[in-house]
């Protein structure tokens, strides 16, 4: 059976039918404008994808058309996507398979959809709010790009600046074209330090699955009250990260915001050290993330379990042998949601950010007096060169009847995590044994307040196993999270 393509007719009203029979011109109120060619209709043609021509079958041509159709409504640059199959006209030549055949794609063009949001968030760990926004624009030039630029500005002098365009893969590109730079300056909490980034991240290649990109962020970290610790005090300085990251990410689960069913994995492997003067940010480092969903049949009940590890390994040496950077390390602790977030260990309901792991003194601060009683010193994150962290959520419906119907549910929760030093000298004696008795760990049980942007969270965490110099605390919780 052989398939010819008719031209794609585009059409520029304001029509906002999405159904999947073709519609004639003739009966438009604006006739629509044909695509010039070689430029939007070649990417249409691209997109569609060649499998029409190919199929030799009925069966196959459905298969096909669907497909076609499903891509086109991914590249979000359509209003309408419809693909009609119908005979060939006659003087259509067929060939040897069989008649010929004629695929109509009628699509409605959006240029220029914009969205926006912005909102005030409350921090309870660092008793301050934030104001963050984001802007993004759709289809903006007609190659069905993505441009989006988002913001943060905290009152405890957090800010952040991200902006970003993203190419889908259309034509001769063999991949999606993606660049983003980023801005980044933050107070670490309980700790005289502050870290500045400006960096460019840019996608060499990237499929539904399979991501590979290359980073160049030049860090600044400082201590303007110099209170630093004698561990953090040689990594005052300016380094440079010159990277390359390899992702992989699968996830099967029927929701990134209330999972009851389904899988997500995740393994990314980074190689830091790629520009001849990134002084000590050379390093290897490597992460995984296994997540699993299982309904319970009760409740729209589900069972959600987790577990996380990450090591990195630096290549650059010191007096006390391999040290790795101060910011590339493994930190646990803070508020954020088990289930929604996959990307490596880090979450450990009930703990401060950066709460529990190696620390190191503080200088002293000055007395304000001579007869004054001396000021003990706090005590700074050293993060941990291996990290390990698991978690179990029981999530089930509340017996109201209008919190159901919201998407309001409850969930008990458990979870537990560890990291440590892994130099040369510490892996010789490293013990496994002693990691695992030395895990921290949590439980509790809260209310989720489900949204379409983000996910709500008011729990009560009891801390089960924590050791001296651990910020943690049993009580009450509030987290946003987005998936």
């Amino acid at each position: 059976m052989a398939t010819t393509a008719s031209k794609y007719p585009q059409h520029y009203d304001d029509d906002e039918d999405d159904d999947d029979e073709f519609e004639d011109d003739d009966d438009d109120d604006e006739p629509s404008r044909p695509l010039p060619a070689g430029s939007a209709e070649d990417r249409l043609e691209a997109a569609v994808g060649p499998d029409l021509a190919r199929a030799a079958t009925v069966p196959e041509l459905l298969r096909a058309a669907a497909a076609a159709g499903e891509r086109l409504r991914r590249l979000g640059a359509f209003e309408s996507v419809s693909i009609t199959l119908d005979t060939a006209p006659p003087g259509v030549p067929a060939d040897a398979r069989g008649g010929a055949v004629v695929v109509l794609v009628d699509v409605t063009e959006a240029r220029g959809r914009a969205a926006g949001g912005l909102g005030v968030f409350a921090n309870t760990e660092t008793r301050s709010c934030s104001v963050e926004g984001s802007l993004r624009f759709k289809n903006l030039f007609g190659y069905c790009e993505t441009w989006d630029a988002s913001g943060l500005l905290g009152l405890d002098q957090t800010m952040e600046l991200n902006v970003g365009a993203i190419i889908p893969r259309i034509g001769p590109i063999p991949t999606p074209l993606m660049a983003r730079v980023s801005f980044l300056s933050e107070d670490w909490l309980k700790s005289s330090l502050r870290e500045h980034l400006m960096g460019v991240s840019v996608g060499l290649l990237s499929t539904m699955n399979y991501n590979l990109a290359y980073n160049l962020s030049w860090k600044t970290i400082i201590d303007p009250a110099r209170l630093s610790s004698s561990s953090i005090r040689d990594q005052l300085e300016h380094s440079l990260l010159s990277s390359i990251k390899y992702t992989y990410k699968i996830d099967q689960r029927d929701s990134s915001i209330r999972p009851t069913c389904g899988y997500a994995f995740l393994s990314s492997s980074q190689v830091g050290g790629l520009a001849p003067d990134s002084k000590n940010t050379r390093f290897v480092r490597q992460e995984f993330d296994l997540r699993v969903a299982m309904p319970l049949g009760v409740w729209n009940g589900a069972l959600n379990a987790g577990v996380a590890a990450g090591v990195i390994h630096p290549l650059v040496t010191g007096s006390t042998g391999s040290i790795s950077s101060l910011p590339e390390r493994f930190y646990l602790g803070g508020n954020k949601s088990l289930v929604c977030r996959l990307g490596g260990p880090s979450s450990l309901l009930g703990f401060k950010s950066r709460g529990l792991g190696p620390t190191d003194s503080q200088a002293c601060a000055p007395k304000n007096s001579e007869n004054a009683a001396p000021i003990s010193p706090e005590l700074d994150a050293l993060g941990g060169d291996i990290a390990v962290t698991a978690f179990a959520d029981l999530s089930f419906d509340l017996p109201l009847k209008p919190l159901r119907e919201l998407g309001i549910h409850g969930h008990a929760f458990v979870s537990a995590g560890n990291h440590a030093k892994f130099t040369e000298r510490d892996i010789r004696g490293f013990s496994v044994t002693e990691f695992l008795k030395t895990f921290r760990s949590s439980a509790g049980f809260g209310v989720v307040v489900p949204t379409r942007l983000f996910r709500i969270e008011m729990n009560y965490c009891h801390i089960l196993k924590q050791f001296d110099n651990d910020r943690a605390k049993t009580g009450i919780q509030f987290n946003f999270s987005s998936p």
